[in-house]
């Protein structure tokens, strides 16, 4: 690349278009924001430029980079824009066709040389870059809503992107301020795979009345560590869309049972209860509303938690075993992306791997169903008396 800064389009101003323009920005690109929505466009432009404001008035930004950044950022209608680009990453609605055919416009557009990027979440990176004439300069980079606060951005190759790139965007993405993982191109990456359990085992529990919701996120903030609960973090996140990464990683996965939505979280979304945004959700929070009070209970408590918990380590077992990650990335994806306490690989090894295992083949017993299968890489840690700490995959030995 140049000496001179990378010149970079962002298309889409929703919230997460907006926050990556905001980055980048500010890491010193000068920035194409695309929407053909000229109302859309303007709210992302003053959300910007009040943004950068409050920073400098928090003294985390000088008012000269706020200045800097704010007149680097150029809102625009116009895919012409993009022609002196050097990367373009889209950040609009999870619908694979319509970021085929994007691609397709941008593509004669750009220069060979333009890097091409999409924010998906749940999409399949590979069918995406399918879409392109030049498919080896595309890959995924996935940031984390709101993008100018969370530190974690998983950086995707697409089965077609040619060898280094994706090392080559990760330091991009590092000198950004971002702390960017690699992850294979399976469905949900790495965090939307492996924090699956927290949401769909927790309202299991719901469902067959072990505890209500209020109970199962005291369990899981007062006891676990976690910063919100299950319930409280889909109500923040929004069922729309959290449903629908459900929805779409069960689905991409051949509709393994580990995956499956439930419909108590489906109905909601039917509902339009989509959470806090709502005024409504798993919680009510309408103004005056009583709020549920959990039943303080340690033991029914952190048979909640070893049970909830068993599962994300499970997830993150076979993650490691499947190679979606390495064991660092999986380890600062869950901490930094989530904000998890601790590292699930770590955490297993604290509570010790027989614990798990046993936790989830009781599971097993009890349900029958494959939903509560252990990881075979766990029962091998098991079986040789080994932790994940010792443990090294077959491609690193």
């Amino acid at each position: 690349m140049s000496s001179a800064p990378l010149s970079i389009g962002i298309i889409g101003s929703g919230a997460m278009g907006a926050g990556i323009a905001q980055v980048v920005a500010t890491a010193g690109h000068p920035v194409q924001l695309l929407d053909q929505n000229a109302a859309a466009l303007e709210r992302a432009t003053a959300s910007i430029a009040a943004n950068l404001r409050k920073l400098a008035e928090k003294g985390k930004l000088t008012q000269a980079a706020a200045d800097a950044a704010a007149a680097r950022l150029h809102p625009t209608a116009n895919m012409q824009d993009f022609a002196a680009c050097g990367l373009v990453i889209e950040a609009i609605v999870e619908d694979l066709a319509v970021k085929q055919q994007i691609f397709r416009q941008v593509e004669g557009i750009v220069s060979a040389e333009c890097i091409l990027a999409s924010n998906t979440s749940s999409l399949s990176v590979t069918s995406i870059a399918a879409a392109c004439q030049r498919p080896e300069r595309f890959l995924g980079i996935h940031f984390f809503n709101p993008a100018p606060l969370m530190q974690l951005v998983e950086v995707i190759p697409a089965v077609q992107t040619r060898p280094r790139l994706a090392e080559e965007i990760k330091l991009l993405v590092q000198s950004w301020g971002k702390r960017p993982v690699l992850a294979q191109d399976t469905p949900g990456f790495i965090v939307n795979r492996v924090a699956r359990p927290f949401y769909g085992e927790a309202i299991r529990i719901l469902e067959e009345g072990l505890a209500d919701m209020a109970t199962i996120d005291w369990a899981m903030t007062e006891l676990g560590g976690f910063r919100m609960g299950p319930f409280a973090l889909m109500d923040f996140i929004g069922h729309d869309v959290n449903y629908r990464v459900t929805e779409s990683v069960f689905t991409a996965f051949f509709y393994d049972p580990r995956y499956r939505p439930s419909f108590t979280q489906k109905r909601l979304f039917e509902a339009g209860y989509y959470g806090r945004k709502a005024g409504r959700g798993f919680y009510n929070y309408a103004p005056g509303a009583a709020q549920p009070e959990p039943r303080r209970d340690e033991s029914l408590g952190f048979s909640i938690l070893n049970r909830i918990l068993a599962m994300l380590i499970n997830e993150a077992a076979d993650a490691l075993a499947l190679n979606v990650a390495s064991k660092a990335d999986l380890e600062l994806a869950m901490t930094t992306g989530v904000n998890y306490p601790k590292g699930l690989l770590a955490w297993a090894d604290e509570l010790g791997l027989l614990q798990v295992l046993a936790t989830l083949d009781a599971l097993y017993t009890e349900y029958h169903e494959d939903r509560y299968r252990a990881s075979p890489l766990l029962r091998r840690l098991v079986r040789g008396q080994q932790t994940f700490a010792t443990y090294e995959p077959v491609a690193t030995r």
